[in-house]
Parts: structure tokens; C-alpha cells; sequence
């Protein structure tokens, strides 16, 4: 890592009417160095970035960016300046080829227009000095997240970027996938490129990172080498106290005797992935999927909500046969359900907190078609103070809370239905690791209230602190649980191994 600064913000304002986003905010990154930018929701990291590439006017300080004072007026100009974004959510054209992607806007030209088989060869090229070879003829949306994201990193190599921003850029990926991106990234810094690298998983900011920076309420609170800090107290500087209840394990113990088995699934197999999963969940527990992405676990959640209906196998509920025929018929049945996307299947964006928490429970709340607005507000009053959902008004609009906050109004949507179960997928993705300690504490909650829940997470810390039983999937099955003191990082990786190699004797078997 070179000592020359590359980028330096220095005394960074940024102002809102009634927000002061970043308050005299230093910044600087220096040359072949990945940094870390931590923070709480609200902490100002997004105004940072946004500042930094023109989305966002400063309203006082400055940038100088490779020597040179700068002042972007927008982010085609922070990109001609050397400076590539790549965000959570990928913003490639996904219906053109991979090649169109990465030279869109640079394309190779001949007298007669665009010189197809030069870009095709040099996107060939580019990735495949990445170690990423595929059909760059193909539309993008052919190809995982994963691939996406490694043509994303390919354009910002092909625009001659200097510093590329990845703002949670591991949210949809596995941890094979994580792999590969991590290797990019340490080829980009041998090669004197510095990436300023926003995730909230703290296990990547300690494996990939050299330097982190942490905001707190719009301001600084440090700069440190990543080698010199322990996750606690990198937890505490960003929640500004000790962490140690944020990090430690939830769940207590569980005892079966006695409860009701809310949900029994037995060789639940479908055309799309799942091939014989077998999964109970108790009143009052919390039942835990653990599994790569792609394992089934959504899947599965799909077929106990009625979202998927073609599947073979059997269901009860309170001990009673079902079939599933749609989300209605599993409402009706005491179930709800958070998917793992809210943005796109959760929060109706434009509509206001009040509107958003009380969806589903309309028919409830209505007499003849009239909504009965003291009782919705009675309702959304409990809830704001129950669960702590910071917003200024009912009425603001979901879309301007942060993603913890926006968590939250989604679980008070079904909580105030009274479910028997809560399918919770990935709950806490792209949200800070305070708020993920007020979902967790929530979750931990409901349990405690006799509702059952199974959680779904790519984090194996956070099954580990939540969850009372956990069963491992590979594959579209059901390869191991484990209980109480069993669950642990350890072994459920083992699991996950086991039913990959038995997976592999069995295609090697199948061979013969």
C-alpha cells in the first residue's frame, strides 16, 4: 500500500432542512489501498459518496482528488475524473450483451459504425484477465449476480478508473462468489488502484481491508488500520458504546415438550429447486436455515407461504394436512412472510409509513369499504413505540427511512396480524449493525410471545446468536441439524461440507 493520498475530503459539509448529514467530515484514501467506510444508517457514508462523485452539491470544505482541487457537478464528470461506482444494486443495462456493458459508451468504431468483433474480443480479454471466462455476446441477465458484479469491476478497469467505490457489493453474492470479487479486488490494489469498500459485514471489512473510517451522526469519529482494531471495539466505535450485548448469543434455550408443531414439512420436492426438505417449526421457536445461496432455503420458504404451489410432498399445519394454493390461504392459516428483498417485494415506496405498516390488514380495519382511521392510527402509534421505528411523522414516506427502519415496518405489518409463524428471509441484509441488533432483539421477542419463526440468513453469526435449532440445506435438502450448544460456525460449515461431498459421491456415482 503506497503512502501517496490519492483522495482527500477535507471538512466536508452537507446540510438538509433539518439534518446536518455530515458535519466537517475528513476523508482521505490513499493509492493501492482498500478503506472501509462504517457507520450506522445515518451516519452520513451515503452523503459522503454521493458528495464525493456530483450527486450531492457540498455546502462547504473541499476535494482533491490525484493532486488536483475538484468540485464534480455530476457523476459523469467524478467518472471521466477516474472515479467508478459500482452500488448494491447494479446499474448495468441488463438486456444488452456483457460486452455493450462494459464499453457502453466507449464503444470501438469503424468508419460504418461500431467494430463488433473488436469489442467482443477485448471484452473477452478484459474478463479473462480477471479469470472470468464467458459468452460476452450474451445478454448480462444471463448470468448470475456474481458475473455481474465481476463486469461491473471490468468497466470501471476499462474507463481507467483510479478509485472504484463498491457500496455493499457482497449483499447478493455466496460466499464462493465473495471468494472470487476479493481476489479482484487485491488485483486491483497490486495494481496501485484504491477502492473505498462500504459493507456492513464485519467479517469482510477484517479480511479485505487495510484502513477504516467511521462516521457517526454525520461526523467523524476516526480513521484506524483495520489490523490494529477486534470487532468489538470496531462495533462500539460505530454505536458509539460498548458492544458487547450487541454481539453475543440471544437465543437461550427451547423447550419442545408440549408445543405445537406450527408447521411440519416432509420431502417437499418442486421443478425449480428443492428435492426432499423436511422442516418443523414450534410454537415459540426459532428455527434457523442455513445454506449457501442457491441451497433452496428461499424456496422453500416460497412453498410453505403458498407463493409457489407446484410441489410434492406434505404440509401440516397445527397438525393438519394442507396443500398450499396461495399466499391468502397461508395468511388465512396464522402465517406471514418478509422476503428477502424488500425494495422490490416489501415497502411501497412512495406511500407513507402508516399506509405501508397497515397493507395487510385493510379487510380488518374497514366497515363497508370505510377504513376506520382512529383505529389505523391507534395501531400505528402502538407499533412506532413498541418497536422503536424511527421516523418523524406516520406519514413520511417509507422510501426516506433507512433500511433498518424500513425492516421494521415491514415486521410490524405482519405482527400486528397476530401470526402464528414469521418466515423471515434475510432480514437483516444491508442493514447496520445496530439496527440489526434491534431486529434481532425483536425476533428474539416474538419467540418469546409463543409465535414461531424461521430465519433465514446468509450470516452464520447471526443463526448462531438467534436461533434454537438450525437445519443446514444443500442442494434442495435437508443434510443435518443441529440444537442448543451444537449450533455453531464450526459446525455448520462442517454440515455444508458433508453435503457437498455427499452430493459429489453421488453425481460420481450416478456416472457408473
Amino acid at each position: 500500500m503506497s503512502e501517496q493520498v490519492l483522495l482527500q475530503m477535507r471538512q466536508i459539509d452537507k446540510q438538509f432542512p433539518g439534518v446536518h448529514a455530515l458535519d466537517h467530515v475528513d476523508f482521505q484514501v490513499r493509492q493501492g489501498e482498500i478503506h472501509a467506510l462504517m457507520g450506522e444508517n445515518g451516519a452520513g457514508k451515503s452523503t459522503l459518496i454521493k458528495v464525493l462523485t456530483g450527486l450531492y452539491t457540498k455546502d462547504g470544505g473541499e476535494i482533491l482528488f490525484d493532486g488536483q482541487e475538484v468540485s464534480f457537478n455530476s457523476p459523469l464528470d467524478s467518472q471521466k475524473a477516474g472515479i467508478s461506482t459500482i452500488y448494491q444494486e447494479i446499474n448495468l443495462i441488463p438486456y444488452m450483451s456483457v460486452a455493450e456493458n462494459i464499453f457502453l459508451g466507449h464503444e470501438p468504431m469503424t468508419r460504418t459504425g461500431i467494430d463488433w468483433k473488436a469489442m467482443f474480443r477485448s471484452a473477452a480479454e478484459l474478463l479473462g484477465e480477471m479469470g472470468i471466462y464467458i459468452d460476452v455476446t450474451k445478454e448480462l441477465n444471463h448470468y448470475s449476480t456474481a458475473i455481474q458484479q465481476m463486469v461491473a469491476i471490468a468497466r470501471a478497469i476499462f474507463s481507467n478508473a483510479k478509485l472504484v467505490v463498491m457500496d455493499e457489493p457482497t449483499s447478493s453474492l455466496d460466499e464462493g462468489e465473495t471468494a472470487v470479487l476479493f481476489e479482484q479486488m487485491r488485483k486491483l490494489k497490486a495494481k496501485g488502484l484504491a477502492i473505498i469498500f462500504i459493507s456492513h459485514r464485519l467479517d469482510e471489512i477484517f479480511e479485505i481491508c487495510d484502513t477504516v473510517t467511521i462516521l457517526k451522526d454525520g461526523k467523524l469519529v476516526g480513521e484506524e488500520p483495520v489490523a490494529g482494531l477486534t470487532k468489538l471495539a470496531l462495533v462500539s466505535k460505530m454505536i458509539g458504546r460498548d458492544a458487547t450485548d450487541v454481539l453475543k448469543k440471544k437465543n437461550g434455550t427451547y423447550d419442545a415438550a408440549g408445543k405445537q408443531e406450527l408447521l411440519k414439512a416432509r420431502d417437499i420436492a418442486n421443478t425449480v429447486k428443492l428435492r426432499g426438505m423436511n422442516v418443523t417449526v414450534r410454537a415459540g421457536e426459532i428455527v434457523g436455515l442455513a445454506g449457501l445461496l442457491g441451497s433452496g432455503r428461499t424456496e422453500f420458504a416460497r412453498v410453505a407461504f403458498g407463493q409457489d404451489t407446484d410441489y410434492d410432498g406434505e404440509i401440516e399445519i397445527n397438525g393438519k394436512p394442507v396443500k398450499m394454493r396461495s399466499p391468502r390461504d397461508a395468511i388465512s392459516r396464522g402465517f406471514a412472510y418478509c422476503s428477502e428483498d424488500r425494495k422490490i417485494e416489501g415497502i411501497f415506496p412512495h406511500m407513507s409509513v402508516r399506509e405501508n405498516m397497515t397493507m395487510a390488514i385493510l379487510p380488518k380495519i374497514s366497515r363497508c369499504g370505510i377504513l376506520d382511521a382512529k383505529q389505523q392510527e391507534g395501531i400505528v402509534d402502538r407499533f412506532i413505540q413498541a418497536i422503536n421505528i424511527k421516523t418523524p411523522s406516520p406519514e413520511k414516506q417509507i422510501r426516506n427511512l433507512s433500511g433498518g427502519n424500513q425492516q421494521k415496518v415491514l415486521l410490524a405489518r405482519w405482527l400486528c396480524m397476530e401470526p402464528d409463524l414469521i418466515i423471515l428471509d434475510e432480514p437483516t441484509r444491508g442493514i447496520d449493525v445496530g439496527a440489526k441488533s434491534e431486529i434481532e432483539a425483536l425476533i428474539q421477542e416474538i419467540s418469546g410471545k409463543g409465535i414461531g419463526v424461521l430465519l433465514i440468513s446468509s450470516e452464520l453469526e447471526e443463526l448462531v446468536r438467534n436461533c434454537h435449532r438450525l437445519v443446514v440445506v444443500h442442494d434442495g435438502r435437508d443434510v443435518g441439524e443441529l440444537t442448543g450448544d451444537q449450533i455453531s460456525e464450526e459446525n455448520i460449515m462442517a454440515l455444508m461440507a458433508q453435503g457437498s461431498m455427499a452430493e459429489e459421491a453421488s453425481a460420481y456415482g450416478s456416472e457408473d
